[in-house]
């Protein structure tokens, strides 16, 4: 069964205190290409949460966020009294006028630097788990809907590869043709030049010729190649890059048989099983 790269999984947690949403989604990449955002007070988990991300989702550009919105009257950012007291006394000072308007002074210590401290919220363990589990969960939305998105394009593979292996059954019915008429070809020219030819030579050397036109291996090993292509897609696991390499392999065999067809009609099914394959490379890129 194979899987798309591409994927969404979303899960929300509502806390006492606050909401947290997680949300991972995927795209193609050759490997692993995983960036994480994760608010300061969880970041000591992230080294556990990005192999639980690379362990899940094994490839694609992954992008993963927890964001965090406080719900409940709490902040942990608070003024700093005594820096904004001092600071507005050392404008006091500057200004000479004792009755300096006091708002104006706050306006702008609260500017200056420290006039806030932000307290660094400790992590809670119990918290921690919960936002796991949904973790957990965000995961499995995500595989889900890269094994949903992956049904089309299983779909779209098996069309392809049985177009190409009837394309294939066709050419198998024109080789004897082709022969023939590579055998006409050549006597009618050797015709045109009117001479004298040695009948046995002209055998010996026709069969030669017709060796180095031979295509039954490139025939047997293109089939066994889409009959591999097609199982590889019904095993359990999902290999992309197994798969891009038998369409390698096919795409050598669908060119080798071009170039030794020397037949118009056989090279119009190789000009169409080049398409399909076309078509095969462009959505393997996506598989995982």
């Amino acid at each position: 069964m194979i899987q798309s790269m591409t994927g969404y999984g979303k899960s929300v947690l509502h806390l006492p205190s606050k909401k947290v949403t997680i949300e991972v989604k995927s795209l193609n990449s050759k490997n692993l290409d995983l960036n994480t955002r994760i608010p300061s007070y969880y970041r000591e988990k992230e080294l556990s949460v990005r192999k639980k991300l690379a362990s899940s989702l094994v490839r694609g550009k992954v992008d993963f966020s927890i964001y965090v919105e406080m719900t409940a009257d709490e902040t942990s950012t608070m003024v700093n009294t005594g820096v904004v007291r001092e600071y507005m006394q050392q404008l006091r000072n500057v200004t000479q006028v004792g009755s300096s308007d006091d708002v104006e002074l706050m306006k702008m210590a609260v500017r200056m630097p420290d006039a806030l401290k932000t307290e660094r919220e400790e992590l809670d363990e119990e918290e921690w788990k919960q936002i796991d589990a949904h973790i957990n969960e965000a995961l499995k939305e995500i595989i889900q809907y890269r094994i949903d998105e992956a049904k089309s394009l299983e779909e779209d593979f098996k069309t392809r590869i049985v177009n190409i292996q009837s394309a294939l059954e066709e050419i198998k019915k024109l080789d004897g043709d082709r022969v023939e008429h590579v055998k006409e070809r050549l006597q009618k020219a050797l015709t045109d030049l009117k001479v004298e030819i040695d009948e046995n030579r002209f055998e010996q050397e026709l069969i030669y010729y017709l060796e180095k036109l031979d295509i039954n291996e490139e025939k047997v090993r293109l089939a066994n190649h889409l009959k591999y292509f097609l199982e590889q897609l019904n095993t359990e696991d999902s290999n992309g890059k197994k798969l891009g390499f038998i369409v390698q392999e096919i795409g050598r065999e669908i060119n080798t048989m071009g170039s030794k067809a020397n037949f118009a009609p056989m090279q119009k099914l190789v000009i169409q099983m080049k398409d399909e394959l076309e078509k095969i490379k462009e959505q393997i890129l996506n598989v995982l």
